[in-house]
């Protein structure tokens, strides 16, 4: 935790935390050890020395950032005491001279006595008097003072390792004391210090030529939080000592860090009248702003150590000093102070909100796993496959209400994987659910197995019991079934209604002016020769084309002919096939008039002037000639239609493009959701390539795809040449779409434990039955979403599961089921529940719900149900807390801790934004996206990842097996992530933006010459070429190391992201800028104002 925010917020007064307050002691404890001659007292109500000295003013000479009481409270009184030696020593615990190296707090004897000895002192009134703790014989012996001489005339001792005396746990208050003429005794000869490079996140060594104190400075308040987190080991953290100085073992016991007890703690001030009002600054900045003194209250004050001997009075009486704290007391106090601040029954702390200011972690975080035996939980489904909202569930609806979190589970069924294929004449169901066994069943006996959906108990086969590994009869534990939680089936006969359909392809092409011009033709028709050959089928694979503009051509590719024949259709209202029989040509016994068909296609229109489109005839054309068969059909649209079945009109307003209340989000009519039904029930799905710069009608075009469970591919501003980055996103997409593995005539349905019932679908499919989604294609880059209400008490159970099937024939022509089966433990806890939330899936949820809020409802409904989100769980999370304990702070779970930052970055994102120009294609696709792309690739496009290049650890003599850092040679190193603000954006700099369709490469404007000679291959940031999308590849360490970064974030995912070069002083600068979501711009708060908004309104509930 960071120390409470500064800044405008200071005057609502946020109560000092415990967590954020380290311990302080004596200089003993820092490290150093005490001075010779001085006398060292051991009552614990002696204070330590409060701080660095200060220079005139009250400024502190250790930095503007350190907090000075003497500054603010005025000059301190005149001290006061006996003279001991010619140095007047105040009657208080609080004269000790801060400025000298290994001195110790002067204090006052303990019985009353008005003057004491030194320890090497052998002469007094009445014998010498000894202090408390006298130093054993290995401490370094020192001349005595001499009767005039003051402690800074006297040598200083070399530090060395001591065994400390045993120090009070008290505060340490971050104060400094006022100079005086005594402090500027100083070690003179250079010293090797310790620089932590926040970059690097390391420590390193340099010698400094300027005057080093041989003491640790005190701890800045920005180390607190690091400080408070070693409390409990006993050990400072590193970055507290600057200076190479001796540090004692790691014991409490010893008198190296001891914890306080709540006991000890200041009164808090008064309680907050309402949330900060601004921004903190980043604790490793906080200038000159600080901690004010007003929310620093602490029972010492500080005097400055005396300039020359002073008469006393009379000395007060002293009280008796406090009885030292063993280790086991310590111990039980620090347990104390845990449990006074608010902490998750895990065991991991909350987050306090509004303290967090960057909240984002470096490394992305793994997601949570159910908390199952261990046997169970390596069987689960794989979190890249299934997952759920909570991997806890509430056994009741009313626990699942009062934690407020949407219930529900994410899958990807048809995910590349490497699957083990079982080829069985029986395959085990339940009886009555029609479950398939899985590694969550239990068995009765060797004969019987309960299902763990419905729990009725069947009867196993007698096949089940071999075991196809072994050969051999045995234990039906040992099955594939029952040892993994996806498996993957050749499906017998009776899975089949029909004789299994061949591969159909049919292309849709745009042949109109506007998409001559674009080039895609071109493009396609280069790219589908190269891969003619790797297209997914077998000898039955059958391949057909359609071109239309005004009218409607086919092409007859029939191998008896001497070349390709085109027939055109001028008749768009009545569509007919004019030669239905030869219009499906076998790509096995057709391949070569197919290629020849291919390389002349971008010739055929190459003069044309048809501006217009009739998409729906071709659309109605293509489903009459793939009836019989199925199949996939592509469609590469470049313009909006406007002639035949399907016209559609402009629906954009330019100037409206801003506006917080969208319109025409909804289709225009009802010809393509029509014809999109028609084509699922005859087993064929619509994928649709926009091509267009202008505005197409995105809104009513995507319902031929939406509902026959195709996928939609837009690429705005499409020009072959002219836009290279969409160009080249564009031919790697097509080379996969072709390529990638294919399931026909699919559905899938998900089952679950009785209690639970699913709803609302999410995905581009067709619901056929309740729970039965109809998938005429199946695709590996698609993803479903199904919500879940609990309709009965899980009382009887102490695990639910979900399992999905997907029924699918495979290109080849192969019947088969792939099973996902996940299984969740049920809790009463709403600690639990909490603990095992999954931040991710719950905003891939979110997102899929508010799309369809947004067509339901309005847009603006859809932005305050996102932010509701996160009130309502605060708000409930936060009456789990006790009232000191919600006080000016605003709590999180850790395992929800980025939901916040999520739900405002998907405010932000293109599908939900609003106050900024958005194109009504552009915002229509994406929310396409946000309903069927996979959770993995749809986190990156909600929160895009940055990364900092300049600052990659590369020496020139490291190899590049070596330059991973220790890592998997696949993942190489990966640079922290950070947050997505300008705050972290340097000009020294350069960045890596991944925002899931692009790359973008910062460059700031003094980026070093070394970064664009070995990156960029430039000798400087003037030579660096804007909007270049290649790095080149050059010999050294630094350049494999930024290309092997940018291979392996693109080997994450399915489709291409090309790379962008962006310099600082570009025109194109704002394509950069607009994704740092959370700083703040005209239309939207920024991170930190969205998180104050939410503590005003769980304040209110």
């Amino acid at each position: 935790m960071q120390p409470p925010p500064s800044g405008s917020q200071q005057g609502f007064g946020y109560p000092p935390n415990p967590s954020f307050m380290p311990p302080r002691g004596p200089p003993a404890a820092w490290g150093a050890p005490p001075r010779p001659g001085v006398p060292q007292w051991s009552s614990p109500s002696m204070a330590p020395p409060t701080g660095p000295p200060t220079g005139p003013g009250g400024v502190s000479p250790m930095g503007p950032g350190f907090y000075n009481p003497a500054a603010s409270l005025g000059p301190p009184p005149p001290p006061k005491g006996p003279p001991v030696n010619g140095v007047t020593v105040p009657p208080t615990m609080n004269g000790a001279d801060s400025m000298r190296p290994g001195s110790g707090p002067l204090g006052p004897p303990p019985t009353g006595s008005a003057t004491v000895a030194p320890a090497s002192s052998t002469s007094a009134p009445n014998g010498p008097l000894k202090p408390r703790y006298a130093p054993p014989p290995s401490f370094p012996v020192g001349p005595s003072l001499q009767p005039g001489q003051r402690p800074a005339d006297l040598p200083l001792p070399r530090p060395q390792l001591l065994q400390p005396p045993p120090v009070n746990p008290i505060f340490y208050n971050g104060g400094s004391s006022e100079a005086s003429s005594a402090q500027s005794s100083r070690v003179s000869t250079p010293l090797p210090t310790q620089r932590y490079d926040q970059l690097e996140g390391q420590f390193s060594e340099s010698s400094s030529g300027h005057n080093t104190p041989s003491r640790p400075a005190p701890v800045p308040p920005h180390m607190w939080a690091s400080m408070a987190r070693n409390q409990s080991t006993g050990s400072l953290p590193a970055s507290v000592s600057p200076s190479p100085i001796p540090t004692f073992p790691k014991s409490t016991s010893q008198g190296m860090i001891h914890p306080f007890t709540p006991s000890m703690a200041p009164p808090p001030p008064a309680p907050p009248t309402g949330p900060p009002s601004g921004p903190p600054t980043s604790a490793g900045n906080l200038g000159n702003s600080g901690l004010s003194a007003a929310r620093r209250v602490y029972p010492t004050q500080q005097f400055e150590p005396p300039k020359a001997p002073v008469a006393p009075p009379a000395a007060a009486p002293m009280q008796q000093p406090m009885q030292q704290p063993s280790g086991q007391m310590v111990n039980q106090r620090f347990e104390q102070m845990q449990i006074s601040s608010p902490a998750h029954s895990g065991g991991d702390r909350v987050v306090d909100l509004l303290k967090e200011r960057h909240i984002l972690p470096p490394q992305k975080d793994q997601p949570p796993r159910a908390s199952l035996p261990g046997d169970l939980k390596h069987a689960n489904c794989s979190p890249e496959i299934f997952r759920c909202t909570v991997t806890a569930i509430p056994q009741t609806a009313a626990i699942l209400s009062k934690c407020r979190l949407p219930l529900g589970i994410l899958i990807h069924p048809f995910k590349d994987l490497s699957l083990p294929v079982i080829q069985s004449t029986v395959i085990v169901r339940c009886r009555s659910c029609r479950t398939y066994i899985n590694p969550f069943v239990s068995f009765v006996d060797s004969s019987r197995w309960r299902c763990n959906l419905c729990y009725r108990i069947n009867e196993i086969p007698d096949d089940f019991l071999f075991d196809p590994q072994t050969k051999s009869y045995g234990d039906p534990s040992r099955r594939p079934e029952i040892r993994s939680a996806t498996i993957e089936f050749i499906a017998p006969q009776e899975y089949a209604l029909r004789p299994p359909q061949p591969a159909v392809y049919c292309f849709l092409l745009d042949v109109s002016f506007n998409a001559v011009e674009t080039g895609y033709l071109k493009q396609f028709s280069a790219i589908l020769e190269d891969v003619l050959e790797q297209l997914p089928g077998d000898k039955r694979t059958l391949i057909s084309f359609i071109a239309y503009d005004s009218a409607v051509h086919f092409f007859n590719l029939q191998e008896n002919l001497s070349q390709p024949q085109m027939l055109t259709v001028p008749d768009i209202d009545d569509i007919f096939l004019p030669m239905p029989d030869y219009l499906l040509a076998n790509l096995q016994d057709c391949q070569e008039m197919v290629s020849q068909f291919v390389q002349t296609l971008p010739t055929l229109f190459a003069g044309t002037h048809e501006t217009n489109s009739a998409l729906g005839a071709a659309l109605e054309a293509a489903f009459k000639l793939m009836s019989a068969h199925g199949g996939r059909l592509t469609v590469f649209q470049t313009m909006l239609p406007n002639v035949g079945p399907g016209a559609l009109k402009s629906r954009e307003d330019p100037n409206e493009r801003a506006a917080k209340d969208v319109e025409n989000l909804a289709p225009a009519n009802d010809f393509y959701k029509k014809l999109a039904l028609e084509c699922c029930g005859q087993q064929i799905a619509v994928d649709l390539f926009l091509l267009s710069g202008r505005y197409a009608d995105l809104a009513t075009l995507s319902c031929v795809s939406k509902y026959s469970g195709g996928e939609v591919k837009y690429y705005p501003a499409f020009h072959a040449v002219n836009n290279r980055p969409e160009s080249e996103r564009f031919e790697r997409d097509l080379r996969r779409y072709l390529t990638r593995k294919i399931g026909f005539e699919a559905v899938m349905r998900v089952r679950c434990t009785k209690g639970l019932n699913l709803h609302t679908f999410h995905g581009n499919f067709f619901v056929r039955s309740t729970d039965l989604l109809a998938l005429p294609n199946v695709n590996p880059d698609a993803g479903y979403a199904m919500q879940i209400s609990i309709e009965e008490g899980l009382t009887e159970t102490d695990r639910v599961c979900f399992q999905a099937a997907l029924l699918y024939t495979s290109s080849r022509g192969e019947r088969r089921i792939r099973v996902h089966t996940l299984c969740l433990p049920v809790t009463t806890n709403v600690s639990d529940i909490y603990a095992g939330a999954d931040t991710e899936a719950i905003v891939g949820l979110v997102a899929k719900m508010a799309v369809d809020r947004t067509m339901a409802s309005s847009l603006h409904d859809a932005r305050e149900a996102m932010y509701l989100v996160c009130s309502d769980f605060l708000t409930a999370f936060g009456a789990t807390l006790t009232s000191s304990q919600k006080m000016g702070a605003l709590y999180s779970p850790p395992s929800l801790r980025l939901l916040p930052l999520y739900m405002h970055v998907l405010t932000r994102n293109m599908a939900f934004r609003v106050g900024a120009s958005t194109k009504l294609d552009e915002r229509v696709f994406a929310m396409c996206q946000c309903k069927s792309m996979p959770l993995a690739y749809l986190m990156l496009m909600v929160h895009p990842n940055m990364y900092a290049l300049h600052t990659l650890n590369v020496g020139s003599t490291r190899s590049e097996e070596n330059s991973s850092d220790g890592e998997d040679e696949a993942a190489p190193g990966m640079p922290p992530l950070l947050p997505l603000s300008a705050e972290v954006v340097d000009r020294r700099g350069a960045y890596l933006l991944d925002t899931g369709e692009r790359m973008y490469l910062w460059v700031g404007t003094n980026i070093s010459e070394n970064f664009c000679s070995q990156v960029l291959g430039v000798p400087s940031f003037a030579s660096v070429t804007d909007q270049s999308n290649e790095l080149p590849e050059l010999e050294n360490p630094y350049s494999l190391r930024v290309r092997r970064i940018v291979s392996y974030l693109l080997e994450q995912r399915s489709f291409h992201a090309p790379l962008v070069i962006v310099r600082e002083d570009s025109r194109h600068r704002s394509v950069f800028l607009q994704y740092l979501h959370s700083d703040r711009v005209d239309s939207s708060d920024s991170y930190y104002e969205f998180v104050q908004k939410l503590y005003k309104q769980v304040c209110k509930a």
